[in-house]
């Protein structure tokens, strides 16, 4: 069996627990009774006006997003689910900054909490850069399930990493 590399962190109860739903078959299923709908969100239009509505309603002071869109090559190349960057640029003595968002493609197909925790936490990367604990505290401000999202899609990384077909990854 591969390693639990997305649960790395986390207790070995809490691995043995997840390397025995997926010898069973059953780590999909339970995602699947969690998580039974998919969100619509499918251009990054679309994208990008859910994510304006989330930062404008928790946000507001943030810095202004100049781009959000779904990447397909974000995982392969950052080894990361979505990234924040900022590009600063000076034109004339003003120093001006664009704030991207990029989300993996991977988030196209997912439950809708997926994609609320993915865009929390590139959008919590407007007010702080770092993962710590303040970073954290705003991402459940934004999102309260945030701590159990993000281990959530854990283990739905977990799951299609083990899975032999991603074609239907959750609902077989």
């Amino acid at each position: 069996m591969k390693p639990l590399k997305y649960l790395t962190a986390y207790p070995e109860h809490i691995q043995q627990r997840v390397i025995t739903l997926i010898a069973e078959q059953q780590l999909g299923t339970l995602l699947a009774q969690r998580y039974p709908h998919r969100h619509s969100i499918q251009t990054d239009k679309m994208l990008y006006d859910y994510t304006l509505s989330i930062k404008n309603e928790y946000l507001k002071n943030a810095p202004a997003i100049s781009k959000v869109i779904f990447d397909s090559k974000i995982k392969d190349i950052q080894h990361a689910l979505g990234t924040h960057t900022q590009i600063s640029r000076i034109q004339g003595n003003k120093l001006k900054a664009k704030h991207e968002i990029r989300i993996a493609n991977l988030f196209k197909n997912t439950p809708p909490e997926f994609l609320k925790m993915i865009t929390t936490h590139e959008l919590a990367h407007l007010k702080i850069k770092e993962h710590n604990k303040a970073f954290y505290q705003l991402c459940q401000h934004i999102e309260p399930q945030y701590m159990q999202l993000e281990f959530d899609l854990r283990l739905y990384l977990t799951h299609l990493e083990h899975q032999a077909s991603l074609a239907d990854p959750i609902d077989a």
